[in-house]
């Protein structure tokens, strides 16, 4: 009815104000000017509300009213509208009261939107200030971004500067690359600096003087005087011929030769010092030359490292994809080049691997290739563990060339830091082993799961450079995924067979047959012991001075059948039966990753419990029955 009623008022209104003016003159004699029971509606027709009672007597009212509605029509006042006579209980005072509650609406509402427009106008001034900062603060940005590079660059080229000025002075200290003609072609060949120059004429004078002291002790035997009890025996027949003979040698009068017994001691004594000192100076110059020799080999790998980066087409610092700075060449492998870079957006150094296809390969080798690194990256993507390096982006130059970005590690890898050092102490390297097994763990929990299958010290980075810190696993070039559809209760089928680094490869990866060979994560455990071996006695523990090529044809691996330790240097028990647990032959009897995560050997209570039964037998037993007599 509150609808009705708002129609029917402004329907009232209008036919009052614009329809028949003359009803206010009469607005003032009665208060009523419609009844309490009608309404005029102009327009269409609207079926009056009312009652039965009325109905006759609203008739007779409304043929009443008609001829006054023709005489208005008559008069030429909207000859168009039509009057309907409708039952209402609204008063004028009520009309105006809902008129006035409708303009007091109306005029909030106006004021609402008034307000609502201010408050526009404001964000969009808001906006536009924001707007305004915002494209400051890009411009400041961008000059910091742009003085970071600069500044960057800047350092680079200094330390790139400082890199050779050193690597030149070292070339006359070190030694230096030459090149020598050999027939028509041309070889490099090494030559040793003065440092070395001068330990080896040093080694050489301590040689001389060696055998001139072996010289002097071997006259002075020859002129030991008789003790006292030869000397009380007869001598009748020797002194003739030892006077003859100080005669023809004119030494007769020479007081050496008539030397006493404490005298002759005194003098072998001093021999004997003299000897010990030349021993001792000997000692020191071969450690000289084993640093010199650590020294050297950094050197080598700077002046190659400086000649690699001097022929990249990447040297002049290139921003790649807008993002990555290049600074300085890290190192360069087969196909692919390493650079330190620093990351613009996210502020942090990071290694670019630039991968550089070859122009002539084949359409097809470049597409196995492109597929081999899509496949490493997709692996290596998914990883994030503390002891595995991360890989933050991947990205295309061109048709020929792609990058992959990764953590970046100050240090150097292990089998640099070997090559440097030999070996290390039981503690550093057993630190290095549970920071590679709890790697191998994650990468065994993760779904589906994953062998590394390359590990060995090159692709193990040490994050500060030394054995005590925190290690890092790279490279998941040959990882193999262990999902549902390829792996099954026997392990996984090796379809990259040769691939690999042999050495650290069990032997089950050289069985040749009508099927691949199975292979599970159990060729990783195989690679810790060889690392760890490794570690401990500075060779490897299976074709230590042959090359891959000797290793397939003499079946080294295959003939593995079992590890020998040498007597030096010492290493305890507990670390022999973990490399043995490690590198047992049949795969049936290896530890898995799981059982070698739980090893005791690796549990910080191993140094308490080593004289425990338990460990004693899992010690010496192996495979996967072991691993229910070792106390976890």
């Amino acid at each position: 009815m509150c609808c009705c009623y708002s129609v029917f008022t402004m329907l009232f209104v209008f036919q009052t104000h614009v329809l028949n003016p003359n009803l206010d003159n009469s607005r003032n004699q009665n208060d009523c000017i419609c009844t309490t029971d009608q309404i005029v509606v102009i327009g269409e027709t609207v079926c009056p509300l009312q009652t039965p009672e009325k109905k006759h007597s609203e008739s007779s009212r409304g043929r009443k009213r008609k001829p006054d509605t023709q005489s208005e029509n008559s008069q030429g006042n909207f000859p168009q509208a039509v009057s309907v006579v409708l039952q209402t209980d609204l008063t004028g005072l009520k009309l105006a009261a809902l008129e006035m509650n409708k303009n007091l609406d109306l005029e909030k509402k106006e004021g609402r939107i008034d307000d609502l427009l201010r408050a526009n106008c404001d964000l969009r001034r808001q906006i536009d200030e924001q707007q305004k900062l915002l494209e400051k603060y890009k411009e400041r940005l961008n000059k910091c971004i742009t003085m970071s590079k600069k500044l960057l660059i800047e350092k680079s080229t200094q330390e790139k500067q400082a890199c050779r000025e050193k690597s030149m002075q070292d070339r006359l200290r070190l030694g230096h690359f030459t090149t020598v003609r050999h027939g028509a072609s041309f070889t490099e060949q090494w030559t040793d600096g003065f440092a070395f120059q001068n330990l080896v004429k040093q080694q050489e004078w301590i040689n001389q003087q060696r055998e001139d002291i072996e010289k002097q002790r071997k006259l002075l035997a020859k002129r030991k005087p008789p003790s006292s009890s030869n000397s009380q025996a007869p001598t009748t027949n020797s002194e003739p011929k030892q006077r003859k003979t100080k005669a023809v040698n004119g030494a007769e009068n020479d007081p050496f030769l008539n030397l006493t017994l404490a005298e002759y001691h005194e003098q072998e004594e001093i021999y004997k010092l003299r000897l010990g000192h030349l021993k001792k100076e000997e000692a020191e110059i071969q450690v000289e030359l084993e640093r010199l020799e650590r020294v050297r080999n950094l050197h080598i790998r700077e002046l190659k490292r400086i000649n690699n980066e001097d022929s990249s087409q990447f040297k002049d610092h290139p921003t790649l994809n807008e993002r990555y700075l290049l600074l300085h060449l890290l190192g360069r492998g087969g196909f692919s080049e390493v650079y330190k870079a620093f990351d613009l957006i996210e502020q942090r150094y990071a290694a670019v691997k630039i991968h550089q296809l070859n122009k002539n390969w084949r359409e097809e080798k470049k597409e196995n290739y492109h597929k081999h690194a899509c496949r490493e990256y997709r692996i290596h993507k998914q990883l994030d563990h503390p002891r595995i390096v991360k890989l933050y982006d991947y990205f295309s130059l061109d048709t020929d060339t792609f990058c992959t970005v990764l953590e970046y590690c100050e240090g150097n890898d292990l089998d640099f830091y070997l090559k440097q050092h030999k070996l290390m102490s039981e503690k550093e390297a057993r630190s290095i082993v549970m920071q590679i097994v709890n790697a191998l763990r994650y990468l065994n929990e993760i779904k589906p799961p994953i062998i590394h299958y390359d590990l060995k010290p090159g692709n193990i980075l040490l994050v500060d450079g030394t054995a005590c810190g925190e290690i890092k696993i790279t490279d998941f070039g040959l990882s193999k995924i262990m999902d549902d559809d390829s792996y099954g209760a026997d392990g996984m089928d090796l379809t990259s067979q040769g691939a690999g680094t042999y050495w650290y490869l069990p032997p089950e990866c050289f069985v040749v047959g009508k099927e691949p060979p199975k292979i599970s994560n159990k060729v990783d455990v195989w690679s810790v012991g060889v690392i760890f071996f490794q570690c401990l006695y500075g060779r490897k523990p299976f074709g230590h001075n042959q090359s891959q090529q000797d290793i397939l044809q003499e079946n080294t691996i295959l003939n593995a059948t079992e590890v020998q330790f040498p007597v030096k240097p010492v290493a305890s028990n507990e670390a022999k039966a973990f490399i043995r647990r490690c590198l047992a032959y049949r795969k049936e009897d290896r530890f898995d990753v799981h059982q070698l995560g739980r090893d005791s050997y690796l549990l910080p209570h191993m140094r308490r419990s080593n004289s425990s039964g338990n460990l004693q037998m899992g010690a010496g037993g192996s495979g996967p029955a072991a691993s229910s007599i070792i106390s976890y």
